[in-house]
């Protein structure tokens, strides 16, 4: 039988981690990460692996100092007045630093591909961007299209208003039909809360949605609303979820402090505008 995610399982996941932190030592646990006392090697890959993957917009910082970190970073434009120009400079950059992937909306999908065709650089979009609140035919063909236009990672926006109003039924179907044309079709999916705007029962049901759906990935914001990522929403994120699903924090994040501090907390990948400036040491005034 289909095991339906309850109040009480939520509950229970923070009562677990109450007492988890209550006998946790600093030195081993700094991720709060769930299997911390039974899977002690996947807490000490989480902390010592650090980000894997973050965003950085177009013409944000100087060359790159450490070239390790190149390949950690999804160079990012979503704003809606991005322009093909502006596009073609991003997957030049991203070719000329060798980044992860660039992040874009699917219109620009098929551009992306072509131009960045012979590199290691993958196309990463959005799906059901940044609201959440397309339906989950929309957002499932939305997916398989994005997918047939060349797109090797997607990140959709779970149904904020279902979760709030308490229909994880609907939340759930929706986060599956996703997850499940991505894995199909051999893509990555990730799953944006907009954290800002739940509680922390909601952050909890939301995660154990997404990990019983078979999420790759977590993510904080999209970047639009009022807030973005806290040490503490990763660190709650990537306790419901455990070492199986990555956390991606996204929002807010302008300093190499700032990102230090998300991976600290449990983050595998951070989302900010000025990755650049962030590996180089500088601070940056974006939102994103």
């Amino acid at each position: 039988m289909d095991h339906k995610i309850s109040n009480e399982d939520v509950s229970l996941e923070f009562l677990e981690k109450t007492l988890r932190d209550f006998y946790r030592k600093e030195e081993s646990c700094r991720g709060w990460e769930t299997n911390v006392v039974t899977q002690p090697k996947a807490v000490n890959n989480i902390v010592n692996s650090g980000a894997a993957r973050i965003a950085a917009s177009i013409g944000v910082g100087s060359e790159l100092k450490d070239r390790n970190v190149a390949g950690m970073i999804d160079h990012t434009l979503l704003k809606p007045e991005a322009t093909p120009e502006e596009i073609t400079v991003l997957c030049e950059e991203a070719r000329q630093h060798s980044f992860a992937s660039v992040c874009i909306n699917p219109s620009y999908i098929s551009l992306c591909k072509k131009l960045l065709a012979g590199s290691s650089v993958k196309v990463c979009t959005v799906i059901g961007f940044p609201l959440g609140a397309t339906t989950t035919e929309v957002k499932e063909f939305e997916t398989e299209q994005a997918i047939r236009n060349g797109a090797d990672e997607v990140d959709m926006v779970i149904n904020i208003g279902q979760l709030k109003a308490g229909n994880y039924d609907y939340v759930e179907r929706d986060v599956k039909a996703v997850v499940k044309t991505a894995r199909r079709n051999n893509v990555l999916s990730k799953v944006i809360f907009e954290i800002a705007l739940l509680t922390d029962q909601e952050k909890v049901k939301a995660a154990l949605i997404c990990k019983k759906a078979g999420a790759d990935f977590v993510k904080t914001s999209t970047g639009f609303s009022k807030g973005g990522a806290t040490v503490g929403d990763v660190a709650l994120m990537k306790y419901v979820v455990g070492s199986k699903i990555g956390v991606k924090a996204a929002g807010g994040i302008r300093s190499k402090e700032d990102a230090d501090a998300m991976i600290a907390s449990g983050a595998d990948r951070i989302g900010a505008s000025a990755s650049i400036k962030i590996v180089t040491g500088e601070k940056s005034e974006g939102d994103y």
